[in-house]
């Protein structure tokens, strides 16, 4: 699975948004784009993709930023990605001569594989990853 830095990106941000989901207080370009080595720039160009997708909003002002619409729990990594990379159409193609056994043998496990990949991306939420997250950040010991 191959991963775009605007999509690593995208998820970051809206795992920070999740991360104060139900507070009140928006989430600063600025503070995502320090804590995290992104782009202001290129952040401000993801986060309005995802409001154009309906999935985040912003306040203006100076104690502006921006929070996400749904829960965490509602959702998931798949819906993130779709909006960053578009609809993953699942067939995959191949080089090979398409008649060629082997050839076509390849492609079906192939799609196999991709169906598996998304149908996984659409259970994990940013519930589970926070989580996950919070995890980690406990198990870590100086």
């Amino acid at each position: 699975m191959k991963v775009s830095a605007k999509t690593e990106y995208a998820c970051i941000a809206m795992l920070e948004l999740a991360a104060t989901f139900g507070s009140g207080e928006p989430v600063r370009i600025r503070s995502i784009a320090e804590e995290h080595a992104i782009p202001p720039r290129f952040l401000v160009q993801i986060l309005l993709q995802l409001k154009g997708a309906g999935l985040v909003n912003s306040t203006r002002g100076a104690a502006g930023g921006y929070h996400l619409l749904r829960s965490p729990s509602e959702l998931t990594l798949g819906e993130v990605m779709a909006v960053i990379e578009g609809p993953n159409e699942g067939a995959i193609t191949i080089s090979a001569s398409p008649h060629s056994i082997p050839a076509k043998t390849l492609s079906h496990v192939w799609n196999e594989i991709s169906a598996v990949e998304r149908e996984m991306l659409q259970k994990i939420t940013f519930a589970d990853l926070l989580d996950r997250c919070k995890r980690e950040e406990s198990m870590y010991y100086i």
